[in-house]
């Protein structure tokens, strides 16, 4: 949150200069000391944020990565005419615990291209996935893989 505070004070300010940046990091200081004394925040969850912040950054490039290359997929489909496409309701666990978790799951499942997350239950998801082959191994996609690190 420090960082955050810092970074706003930068950007409502519009330059940057060393006076810009001393009163930045008092003000920073004070609005985050307000909000760990009256709004249940705390350094330990600073610290935690500050740890995972480069693990969210890889899965931001993975969830990229992953929706560049369902779209070549879906434009692969379109093209090829050589077998019918068959629409697929799929359905699968996860072991993800919090419901931020199970969220950014569903969200990266409807991003990506020719998936689209119809229903969460508790941890149970259904998928319409365009094609089988888009349903296969869902429950051990590599969001997944990222999300519960994120999660400890």
């Amino acid at each position: 949150m420090y960082l955050l505070y810092f970074l706003l004070w930068v950007i409502f300010n519009g330059n940057l200069t060393l006076e810009i940046c001393i009163f930045g990091l008092i003000i920073a200081a004070v609005i985050l000391a307000f909000t760990c004394k009256f709004m249940d925040y705390s350094m330990k969850q600073e610290l935690r944020i500050y740890k995972k912040i480069f693990l969210f950054i890889r899965y931001i490039i993975v969830l990229a990565i992953e929706i560049v290359k369902a779209n070549f997929g879906v434009i692969h489909m379109i093209l090829t005419q050589k077998e019918e496409v068959e629409p697929v309701l799929a359905t699968f666990h996860t072991d993800l615990k919090t419901p931020a978790g199970k969220a950014f799951l569903a969200n990266a499942i409807t991003l990506t291209p020719g998936t689209i997350t119809v229903s969460l239950m508790d941890d149970q998801y259904t998928v319409h996935c365009l094609d089988e082959s888009m349903a296969e191994g869902m429950n051990e996609s590599v969001f997944v893989e990222y999300i519960g690190k994120l999660e400890k």
